[in-house]
């Protein structure tokens, strides 16, 4: 019997363990994300100006989106800690 409850509670260490080691990959990789999008606007606006309104609408979508598949990744890791 407390072999069972060792191991449940070994268990649950790791869930904890595996749901912290992914949030902050999620959060790592969103930051990667948003920062490899607007230098390539910047580039981008480098090389073509007159297009900047276009190009910076399109790199605060696009950051937008990353930022909210992150927040859902975070979110489910959060809640396997819990």
């Amino acid at each position: 019997m407390v072999s069972i409850i060792l191991q449940a509670a070994a268990a649950a260490g790791l869930a904890k363990l595996g749901g912290g080691l992914g949030a902050g990959l999620a959060a790592i990789g969103a930051g990667l994300g948003i920062g490899r999008i607007g230098g390539s606007a910047m580039e981008a606006i480098a090389r073509q100006p007159e297009a900047a309104g276009d190009i910076r609408t399109n790199m605060i979508i696009a950051a937008a989106l990353v930022e909210s598949v992150s927040l859902f990744g975070v979110i489910i890791c959060l809640m396997a800690v819990l």
